[in-house]
């Protein structure tokens, strides 16, 4: 009740109100009061009674000073306003005096302007054209010094400045057909006969130049110019200059290509190293083996040097002038070298040396003809050296072939092959050894071996055969046995023999079978079951008993089992004396083994006779005492 009246009385007290209102004031959220406080501590200084009671009055006097200040700074503004008032009055005015005179100077000077704009226009229009044909000129004229490059003289050289002359010249008259389709048909006409004109000349100066170039080109080893390079290239546009200047270049290295030959046949290298190629004619492998190669790498060197100076050309357009170049180049060394290798051929320097040069000229053949290609005509001459080589090799087999047969030597008592055949079985292997060692094709090497065993073995085995026809079997069987072991031993060390091999091994084993009953007739007959065998096996059941048959009973048998008995204990006493003359100890065995399996199975048969009942032979195991398995065993 008490604070509800002190509440109110406050409230009605103005002083109370006004304190109260002062202190719930926030000073720092109220942003003027600071800044008055802040201006207000400027001037305050002592906090006094009397300095409190004035302060509204120096607050007041400030004021009016601050505002007298202001007031005499804007009065020199406004001073300065004024004068700068009057400035742009007087500024105004000159501007419309110069209007006016401008407005006057323009009606005066109107038709000049107009002129004048005129003039200019057509000034640019002149200007544009005077552009437009220069471009025109540039694009389709040559300059002075162009044309002069391009005309030149008989005895200027040729520069790089030409070829680009002769570019633009071919650029031009490209480039004017583009005219040829607007309706500047006649400009373009004329420039493109000018043009045509500046060509012509052009491709005259080259051709000839390109001609003298050519004709110097007779060196050993040639270092081809740029500029001639650049030349051919540039001829392609006129084929036939380009195919003549080919020729002259063709011309010209066949002369140093022959000149070159006939000096390394005559005078060698240029220090006498390598020695001149003559001097090896005495050995024909080496002396043709020499020429060969020497046309080789000049073929070779030959198609570089070509290819150096076509190397600017397309190569859609080099294959075929190049190869008829070459063709050309190497043509000339073709008569000195069929002429010296004919005469090696016709000297007859034997069939191995013949056939080793046949070879020899075949792998060069396919050498030579990986660089030239078509119908050259060193190739055409190299085969024709290779088949007539090989023509007068075949001869040669043919004729020694005809004196085996014309003259047959009797075997030898030994039963060996005779000296002809000995002979004859080492030219083959030296040949075959050649042929081994040579690098032709395999199947021109195939080939060429059924040619050269058709003409060797063949005429042989006739010899042989005519040799042995008067012989007695057993003798006839160990000659041709050793006679076609010595050619299979022979034939087997080289390859494509495989079938002669196995007709001689068929051969072989025919007159081993042969041999091989002799052997076993021969035994059989000392033993004395030759007789009883050959009883037994015509013997019918219908005849009787065998025991009851004339040298069949039981004695004559027995006596007989006896004998072979004792051939049992020594074997190697009935051996053929033929069987020892065989040469290869293998087909000894092999006559031998089969020879007892001969007799094994006889021994087999008269056994089984023996044993049968029905022969009525008394005591049979008495008779055979060993069953066939222990003779084979005892045998093998």
């Amino acid at each position: 009740m008490g604070d509800t009246v002190a509440t109110s009385q406050s409230q009605s007290n103005p002083l109370a109100r006004k304190l109260n209102k002062i202190l719930e004031t926030r000073l720092d959220n109220d942003k003027e009061m600071l800044d008055a406080l802040e201006a207000l501590s400027q001037f305050f200084g002592e906090n006094s009674l009397r300095s409190r009671r004035n302060l509204r009055g120096d607050i007041e006097h400030r004021s009016l000073t601050i505002n007298e200040e202001f007031a005499v700074a804007f009065k020199e503004v406004k001073e300065q306003l004024d004068g700068i008032h009057e400035d742009v009055r007087a500024m105004s005015e000159c501007c419309q005096d110069m209007t006016s005179r401008l407005k006057v100077a323009k009606e005066q000077t109107h038709d000049l302007i107009n002129q004048t704009t005129k003039l200019q226009a057509e000034s640019q229009l002149l200007q544009m054209k005077a552009e437009v044909a220069d471009a025109f000129l540039a694009k389709f004229q040559l300059q002075p010094s162009e044309m002069r490059v391009l005309r030149g003289g008989h005895n200027t050289t040729m520069t790089e400045d030409f070829f680009l002359a002769l570019g633009r010249a071919k650029s031009i008259h490209n480039d004017v057909k583009v005219l040829l389709r607007t309706n500047q048909q006649t400009a373009g006409l004329e420039i493109m006969e000018s043009m045509a004109l500046h060509l012509e000349a052009a491709y005259e100066r080259l051709y000839r130049w390109t001609q003298a170039e050519c004709r110097l080109l007779t060196a050993d080893s040639l270092e081809v110019s740029p500029l001639l390079c650049q030349a051919m290239a540039a001829l392609q546009d006129r084929p036939v200059l380009f195919r003549y200047s080919l020729d002259e270049y063709g011309t010209a290295r066949r002369t140093a290509v022959v000149r070159g030959f006939i000096d390394a046949l005559t005078r060698g290298g240029a220090s006498g190293t390598p020695r001149p190629i003559e001097m090896h004619s005495h050995d024909p492998l080496r002396y043709v083996g020499d020429m060969l190669a020497w046309l080789h790498q000049a073929t070779a060197s030959e198609k570089e040097y070509l290819q150096a100076v076509l190397k600017m050309v397309p190569d859609e357009c080099v294959e075929e002038p190049m190869t008829e170049v070459l063709g050309h180049i190497t043509e000339g060394v073709c008569r000195p070298f069929k002429v010296r290798v004919e005469h090696v051929l016709v000297a007859e320097p034997g069939s191995v040396v013949l056939y080793k040069l046949a070879n020899l000229l075949t792998f060069y053949h396919h050498t030579i003809g990986s660089i030239l290609q078509g119908s050259a005509s060193l190739l055409s001459t190299t085969e024709d050296m290779h088949q007539l080589s090989k023509k007068l090799f075949m001869n040669s087999l043919n004729c020694h072939a005809s004196k085996l047969m014309e003259k047959v030597e009797l075997p030898p008592a030994d039963l060996g092959p005779t000296t002809a055949l000995t002979q004859t079985l080492a030219l083959l292997r030296e040949i075959l050894s050649s042929y081994d060692s040579s690098v032709v094709p395999l199947d021109a090497r195939r080939t060429d071996f059924t040619e050269v065993l058709s003409c060797v073995v063949d005429p042989l085995l006739q010899m042989c055969a005519m040799s042995a026809s008067q012989l007695n079997p057993a003798d006839m069987a160990t000659y041709m046995v050793n006679c076609l072991y010595m050619m299979k031993t022979t034939l087997a060390l080289f390859e494509f023999t495989d079938q002669r091999l196995e007709m001689l091994s068929a051969q072989v084993d025919a007159h081993l079978d042969t041999l091989v009953n002799e052997q076993a007739s021969f035994t059989l007959s000392r033993v004395g079951l030759a007789h009883i065998y050959s009883v037994v096996q015509q013997h019918q059941p219908r005849e009787g008993p065998l025991a009851a048959v004339h040298g069949l009973d039981r004695n004559s048998v027995k006596t007989a089992m006896k004998q072979f008995d004792a051939f049992l204990a020594s074997p190697d006493d009935l051996v053929l004396p033929q069987c020892k003359f065989l040469l290869s100890a293998t087909l000894r065995d092999v006559v031998d083994k089969r020879s007892m399996d001969v007799i094994s199975q006889v021994y087999e048969q008269l056994y089984s006779a023996v044993t049968d009942a029905d022969n009525k032979y008394e005591d049979p195991q008495d008779i055979m005492q060993r069953t066939p398995p222990q003779i084979r065993q005892l045998l093998s």
